[in-house]
């Protein structure tokens, strides 16, 4: 599907879309957030258990990163997958309302916050590598409301109305966005002002924009943008995920380490190498919390020239 540009007009259809999920959000926000977060949950399990479609993918996704799961435990991390999305949709929808006491208090922990600012005063930008895993949209709200705001690489909604309203709330505290279809000045720009980004390296994408790199055991087309810009502006790169802890009851902000990037002067060969690393640092994520990765995304949609379909 066609993805909405800035000035296109909404349609009827997507108008009640909006309108839909402004009341969704509304009463979930209206709700104590614990309410919130088991109506969330239960709403995004019904609904997941009528998505035939999505279900085939998810198994199929989880046929490739874990052969020798069943299918009754591919069923049962698929559900708690819902769950997840669930709660991330609740929290989105009290995110409004959060203060800087409570996120520190009661909804966050850092975890590695000194590898973040240590790339920060370096001056030459950041590239935050991360995903749609944990808690994704809450993330970067939750660090620009702690007074750390950054940037969010992002494709435009196909529908403009809740496109203009998610971006409102994601920027409510600083964070700024850059869209997909052309974030390669902004990206570059705000690497020069030593800034932050975000960037989702767990998407498909098509060439030449991605390159074929291992992910699970199975190439998948993978952004290569961050490598170019990494290795053009030597800006750090780490990873940087929002884990839900049950344990705790609540989230961790985790950042590693930078990572060491491969310079030997082939930039194209380069480029490959540091995506795959990047590839390989989200999977090492997702292997540890894999009930919290989105699985119903075609990953591995795109073949190399000859290679058999996935789905």
């Amino acid at each position: 599907m066609a993805t909405a540009t800035p000035t296109a007009s909404p349609t009827l259809t997507q108008k009640l879309e909006y309108a839909t999920l402004r009341v969704l959000l509304g009463i979930l926000a209206a709700l104590p957030r614990q309410a919130a977060r088991r109506l969330g949950a239960a709403i995004a399990q019904a609904a997941g258990g009528r998505l035939r479609g999505l279900r085939r993918s998810g198994l199929r996704n989880l046929q490739i990163a874990f052969p020798k799961m069943t299918e009754a435990e591919a069923d049962l991390l698929l559900r708690r997958m819902y769950r997840n999305l669930g709660w991330l949709m609740a929290e989105f929808a009290h995110m409004p309302g959060y203060d800087p006491q409570f996120v520190r208090e009661t909804l966050i922990r850092y975890e590695g916050l000194d590898h973040y600012d240590a790339a920060i005063q370096r001056g030459r930008g950041v590239l935050v590598l991360t995903g749609h895993l944990g808690a994704w949209e809450l993330s970067s709200f939750v660090h620009s409301l702690l007074g750390r705001p950054m940037g969010m690489v992002i494709r435009r909604l196909d529908n403009p109305l809740v496109d203009a309203y998610v971006n409102r709330v994601r920027c409510m505290h600083g964070n700024f966005v850059l869209h997909k279809d052309d974030f390669a000045r902004g990206l570059l720009r705000a690497m020069h002002r030593g800034q932050a980004v975000g960037i989702l390296m767990d998407t498909n994408m098509t060439p030449p924009q991605g390159v074929f790199v291992p992910f699970f055991g199975e190439v998948a087309c993978t952004a290569s943008g961050a490598a170019r810009v990494a290795q053009r502006t030597g800006a750090a790169v780490l990873p940087g995920f929002l884990f839900w802890h049950g344990d705790e009851g609540r989230y961790v902000l985790r950042f590693g380490a930078p990572l060491a990037l491969t310079q030997t002067g082939d930039t194209e060969a380069d480029a490959v190498a540091n995506t795959a690393l990047f590839a390989r640092v989200t999977e090492e994520y997702i292997r540890q919390y894999p009930d919290q990765w989105l699985w119903l995304h075609r990953r591995w949609k795109t073949r190399p020239p000859g290679a058999p379909k996935i789905y």
